[in-house]
Parts: structure tokens; sequence; C-alpha cells
């Protein structure tokens, strides 16, 4: 079946995670991407960002990091040295049968190459281009370098993560990269929209803080309507009470009581029909003001029942529970086999068959997404990528 960015191409000068979850977004959805990899360095930072790889059919380690894997799959690579005339011709020819460029350079450092956008907008006005950036291509950050713990750090998500009486906590995964790639992968599909509506290509200028700022969502409202900062409630909820982990007999479960009448089922499940019916914790706002007082009553009630008891006994009547599971038990559940949450892509030269990666969350009635490739070894398609877009007249 087709895939919904068939006949799309798109020149991927990007590197790490941010640039490469847009790009593998993009060949998910049928796009044809052509990584453009650095001689130099070995190519991508994260190839080397182990310990854990791919390994060849003889054992040894490959240049497929677990890391670099997460966001390269459907693409090709080619290795170009950009420092060099003819890596830059290079570039630009294959530019110029792009639909898209997407990079992750300072502000201004492909200016050097003539590979910025206004050098090639000017010979191809229908590109569309998209850098990432760490501050922005504007603004007094704009020179600064972009880490996803920095921009955690400076877009406030940090300050309301974490134990509130602990250190500040980034997310467990590169949260500002990946969101930021998902706001690329936007950007484009509407920019690619409008080009095909006008023939203008244009500029979309997207960094991680600015991407991490915008999704503070109901925190950030939080702070804009009332003036009062957020503070760090570990997991509980800012608006939503009781929301949060419980600790019972054998381990800890997730309650997200959303409204009154889920709560009064709570409390009749607990054997506390009474505190559902006091005025002070009757109504989500008033559980919200006497926040110690309920979490007073309820937790050693709670740290009474197993697990799988309170979770069955929630279940029944329809208030929402659940486990915290890992990695391990979230990928191998039932739930995760019947979604595709792991998918398996040939490869050849592995000591296994296939390589397993994350599965595309997206899932479409007529473009289905596609495991065409698996993540590229450095430069694999270095001569098919030359033989087929840039032939030799």
């Amino acid at each position: 079946m087709p895939g919904a960015l068939d006949g799309v191409m798109v020149l991927d000068l990007s590197r790490i995670l941010a640039g490469p979850t847009a790009t593998q977004l993009l060949g998910d959805l049928g796009a044809t991407v052509i990584k453009v990899e650095n001689p130099k360095t070995g190519g991508d930072d994260t190839r080397g960002w182990g310990p854990h790889y791919a390994r060849n059919a003889d054992g040894s380690n490959s240049d497929l990091s677990a890391y670099f894997m997460a966001a390269n799959r459907n693409k090709q690579s080619i290795a170009v040295d950009l420092s060099t005339p003819e890596g830059q011709q290079t570039v630009r020819a294959l530019a110029a049968r792009a639909d898209v460029v997407i990079e992750n350079y300072k502000p201004d450092g492909l200016v050097k190459y003539g590979l910025d956008h206004a050098s090639l907008r000017a010979a191809h006005p229908g590109l569309v281009y998209c850098s990432i950036s760490g501050y922005g291509q504007t603004g007094p950050n704009r020179s600064q370098p972009g880490y996803d713990l920095m921009a955690q750090g400076f877009g406030g998500i940090m300050s309301i993560t974490g134990d509130p009486e602990g250190v500040p906590t980034k997310v467990g995964v590169g949260i500002a990269d990946v969101m930021c790639g998902m706001y690329a992968t936007i950007g484009i599909l509407a920019a690619l929209r409008h080009r095909d509506a006008t023939g203008e290509g244009q500029h979309i200028d997207l960094s991680l803080v600015d991407a991490s700022m915008a999704w503070l969502i109901n925190e950030g409202l939080n702070f804009l309507t009332s003036g009062k900062a957020p503070e760090r409630r570990g997991n509980a909820h800012p608006n939503i009470v009781p929301y949060d982990a419980f600790a019972v007999a054998d381990g800890h479960f997730l309650l997200a009581v959303g409204n009154d009448a889920q709560f009064a089922r709570f409390c009749d499940v607990i054997g506390q029909p009474e505190t559902a019916a006091d005025p002070a914790f009757a109504t989500n706002v008033a559980r919200i003001e006497n926040r110690v007082a309920l979490m007073a009553r309820i937790r050693p009630v709670l740290a009474t029942w197993r697990k799988d008891e309170i979770l069955a006994a929630l279940h029944a009547v329809s208030v929402p529970a659940g486990p915290i599971n890992t990695i391990p038990e979230a990928l191998s559940s039932d739930q995760a086999q019947a979604r595709g949450a792991v998918q398996q892509i040939a490869g050849e030269g592995f000591a296994e068959p296939s390589l397993s990666v994350l599965g595309n969350p997206l899932k479409f009635s007529a473009t289905p997404v596609r495991y065409r490739y698996p993540p590229p070894r450095f430069g694999e398609h270095t001569q098919d990528i030359l033989e087929t877009w840039l032939p030799k007249k």
C-alpha cells in the first residue's frame, strides 16, 4: 500500500535526536529520507552513544547504537564532508531534488557552506527548509548550543518535575528533543501543503526551548492565570485530587480520579463513603484545597490492599487506576502486542535476522506506516544515492 508521503524527498542534515525524530516520522509516512553524515566524525554522534549496539554477524558491535536506532529507521545514509567544495556541491545538488531540507546547526552555521535557507531558497523557491536549534534563529541566546537537558531546565519543566523535597528532575528520556521533532514534523507537513497550493516554500524556525515552553500546557496556564509559580508535586496533579501514585502492601499503583462521581465510587471501594459525603472532599475544588487532609485519610487505607486487588476493585466500578510498569513490562504487555508497539525490521549482516524497534503509534486506514528500511550503517547508501539522485550527464 502507498505511504501518505510517497514521492516526497527529504534531505536530512540533522543529527542527535530532535531532527532525526522528525525525519524518521516523515520516512515512516513514506518519504524518501537521505541522511547526510560527516565522514570526519564517523557520522551522527549517537552512533557512538552506547553501551548497547546491534551486533554484527561475527558478534562484534556494529555502528548502530540503540540510541541511534531509536530515531533513524526508514533512511538512507550518505557520507559527505561539508567542509569541502565537492561535498557542498553534492549537498546543493541533492537539495535541488529535495522537497524538504532539515538541519540543526547553530544559527548561521551553514552560511559559510552556502547551504543556509537564504542561499538554497534563492535557487529553489519551493523548498521547505526547517531549522532546529537550541534557542531559535533570533533572541539573545541564539548562539548558545542546544541540548535536551538545557532545554528542560530553561523551559521550566524541570522546576515542576521530581519530589517536592528533592532536586528538580529532568524527564527520563529526551522529551524536549522528541517534542521538538514532533512540532517540526507538523510544521513541515503544513509547509508542504502550502507549497503544493501556492508553489511557495518557506523557512521553519524551531527551537528546543520554544517547544518546551509550548508544552507546559496546564501548568503554564496555571501560572499565566494566577501569577503563582507552579511547584513540584511528585506524581500528584495540580488540578485534580486524588491523582497520584499510592503505596499498597506489595508495591505501588496509580489512581486518577477525574470527577466527583468517580471519587464517590472510589470511597465506596475503600470503605469510606463518609469521606465522599464530607463537604471538605465532596468536590474537586474542595479536594484541591484540602489535599493534605485527604491524603492523610486515604493513604493508610490503601496501604492495606494488594495491588491486583485494588486495581480489580476500582476497574469494576470504572474508577481510573493502573500499574506502574517497567519498560520490559510495558513493551511485553498484551496491549503493546495488540497495538504493534514493537516492530521487527529485517537487516543483513547482523547477528539476528531482524532488528527490534519501537513502533510508530499512528494507525492509518488507507496509508499505513511502513517499516521499509532498518537504521542505516554509516555511509551505507552513498553510491546508490549518487547514482539515483545525481546521475552523471
